[in-house]
């Protein structure tokens, strides 16, 4: 998880929300993921599947039966629902989402019987590190002053 804060780090000062993801195979780090949004400009440019797609060309293959996926934040319904289709072994996150947590929180889609791969879960692992990550990242972001758009 440590790895994954790091990640989450790199996201941040690139003024990203600080989320980040690390794929381990048998002890080994094999991908790593940040939030990329802003800078790419793409909706589903999440920490997770940064790291999966990486895992998945490094491997060779979109079943990671054998991978598991530190991430700092619970994963939303995008996220999860990927983490299924990937057939990931395990899903270790850190701090819980109030707002769109889809392994716990709100739904529990890593467990659902009625999906085809459901996957071990693991919360609260260095919970209030990576809790702390977000927190200050948005109370720095509502300090900013915000620009008032122009109109034509």
């Amino acid at each position: 998880m440590r790895e994954a804060l790091a990640e989450a780090d790199l996201a941040a000062a690139a003024g990203e929300v600080p989320v980040g993801a690390v794929a381990v195979r048998d002890g080994v780090i094999i991908a790593r993921g940040r939030n990329v949004r802003e800078r790419s400009q793409d909706p589903t440019a999440h920490a997770e599947l940064i790291a999966l797609r990486a895992a998945a060309h490094r491997l060779g293959t979109f079943r990671l039966s054998d991978v598991t996926i530190y991430v700092t934040l619970e994963p939303c319904p995008m996220c999860a629902g990927a983490l299924v289709n990937a057939r990931v072994g395990r899903v270790v996150w850190g701090c819980d989402d109030p707002k769109a947590g889809a392994t716990k929180t709100l739904y529990n889609i890593g467990a659902d019987p009625r999906l085809n791969h459901r996957f071990e879960m693991t919360s609260g692992v260095l919970e209030h590190e990576c809790a702390a990550r977000l927190s200050s990242f948005f109370e720095a972001l509502r300090k900013k002053p915000r620009g008032r758009a122009s109109r034509p």
